[in-house]
Order: C-alpha cells, then sequence, then structure tokens
C-alpha cells in the first residue's frame, strides 16, 4: 500500500478487535489519518516496536478483501462482522502453516488488509487462495508475500510517527479528563516536561520557552535516570487541537536543543 499520510485525524479508543489479533500475546492500538484518497484506519500491535525487527521473520504477508459494504471507505457495523469471520479464518489457515507474528491491520477505500511476518512462505499462497474462493467468493481478496527483513511495513507504515503518537496520547490525557467531568472548555495551568542530557541543552531551550510566554517551574538531575528534567508551565486551553498544536511546537523545538519532550498534565477544571 503506496498512499502518502498528510494528516491525523483522531485516535479512537475502545475498539473491536477479531480474534486472530487477541490470540497472540500483544498490545494493540488503533489510529485514524488522512491518506491521498480518502481516511483509513490502522490498527497495530504498539508492543513490536522494542524488538522489530523480529529475527527469523525476514517475510511479510499482507492479505484480505476488497468489501462493498462500506461508508466512506470503511466497512458498515454489518460487513464488520463479516470481516471479522474473514480474519479469524486467515489468521486460522496462516498459523497452521508457519509460524507468524501478526503485526496489524490497514483500511482504507473499501479493503482491510492484514500485515503477518512469517518465517518461510511455502504454500500460503496457494492455501489462501483456496480458502478465499471456497469460503468468501463475494470478495475479492488481495495476497502479497514480499521479502521485509527489516521490517518496513510495520516500522514504516502501521507504526505511527512521532506526530501521530503524540496526538493519539494527548486524546487519552483529554478522555481521562472527561470521564472526571471535565468539559475541557476552560484555560488552566498545563505543566510540560522536557528531558535533556546536559545544562547547555536546557540554556538552549529556555530562551524560546520564555519567550513563547512559559514559566520554568523546576529543573534538575533526575536520580534514577541521570537526565536533566525541566518542567514548564503556561496557562491554555486543552480541547484536542489547541493543546496537540502546543505540544507539536514543544516537541520540534526541544529536538533543537537535543531534547526530549517528555508529555504534560493538568488539573480537572469542572
Amino acid at each position: 500500500m503506496n498512499s502518502s499520510i498528510r494528516l491525523i485525524f483522531f485516535f479512537t479508543l475502545p475498539f473491536l478487535v477479531p480474534t486472530s489479533l487477541t490470540a497472540q500475546k500483544a498490545n494493540f492500538d488503533a489510529y485514524k489519518a488522512q491518506y491521498d484518497q480518502g481516511a483509513g484506519n490502522t490498527i497495530f500491535d504498539k508492543g513490536l516496536k522494542q524488538t522489530a525487527p523480529v529475527s527469523g521473520y525476514p517475510f511479510v504477508l499482507i492479505t484480505g478483501v476488497k468489501f462493498k459494504d462500506c461508508a466512506n471507505g470503511v466497512p458498515t457495523e454489518n460487513e464488520l462482522s463479516h470481516l471479522y469471520t474473514i480474519s479469524d479464518s486467515v489468521y486460522a489457515t496462516v498459523t497452521t502453516l508457519v509460524k507468524n507474528i501478526m503485526a496489524g491491520t490497514f483500511t482504507y477505500q473499501c479493503e482491510r488488509l492484514e500485515y503477518y511476518y512469517v518465517t518461510d512462505t511455502t504454500n500460503i499462497r496457494e492455501h489462501l487462495t483456496k480458502l478465499y474462493q471456497k469460503h468468501f467468493s463475494a470478495y475479492d481478496p488481495y495476497i502479497n508475500i514480499k521479502p521485509d527483513k527489516d521490517w518496513d511495513a510495520y516500522l514504516k507504515f502501521l507504526y505511527p510517527n512521532e506526530e501521530t503518537l503524540e496526538y493519539m496520547q494527548n486524546e487519552k490525557i483529554l478522555m481521562t479528563l472527561e470521564k472526571q467531568g471535565d468539559k475541557l472548555e476552560k484555560e488552566r495551568r498545563v505543566n510540560h516536561w522536557i528531558n535533556f542530557t546536559s545544562e547547555k541543552d536546557i540554556d538552549c531551550f529556555i530562551p524560546y520557552a520564555t519567550k513563547q510566554g512559559f514559566k520554568v517551574e523546576t529543573k534538575g538531575k533526575d536520580t534514577k535516570s541521570e537526565l536533566l528534567k525541566l518542567r514548564i508551565s503556561r496557562t491554555d486551553k486543552v480541547d484536542l487541537p489547541s493543546i496537540s498544536s502546543i505540544t507539536s511546537a514543544l516537541r520540534k523545538e526541544a529536538k533543537k536543543c537535543n531534547g526530549i519532550y517528555n508529555g504534560w498534565e493538568t488539573a480537572v477544571v469542572k
């Protein structure tokens, strides 16, 4: 799938997953983004980021179906149950043939594709073709098997970039605030943390922060990590577009000074 991503829309939680995604020990997450021809939904195993590429799994199997019962490129609720049945059948077939790791799924333009990393490719295409023809002939199948020892399909396509991860984390925090009765309408003081490895790097960043109206609250060495932690604050709106614009700017500016933006927190305001 070669579509350029342009804009992250939103992160959706909770989300439903088929048995194939819950059969392995995994930590799945999801996001929705805008691509060249519309919105696409991605489910990915974020735990794989710590180990990818996994030795011994040098091939990627990308398979799925085109579906007709869709709205704005994504399946209707009724179609979703059928796709989950297909997904579970594909998983059972692949698992009987070869050791595999399910990396995630991508749904776009009325097509749902699953990404498996496998140790061997023998007979996979033949068995999947028979499965689709025998049990799911109403759908147009897609099967692509190719070498991917560096796991580019996972690391560069399924796994979200920094901006997406940041957007997702912001929404999780806001969801927590909303669950506690916060309507996210009032401005309030927001604390931000940035990590650095040297005083020189902190001194590089602070002029930018103060110029943007942030107050330096604390700075010092973390005894556990040996990192230098800077906490700054400012009164701001915390709706998703507003806070995401702020965190994105801080992340980019921190990187210029060899720093790593490490998140934010605020109090519940009712």
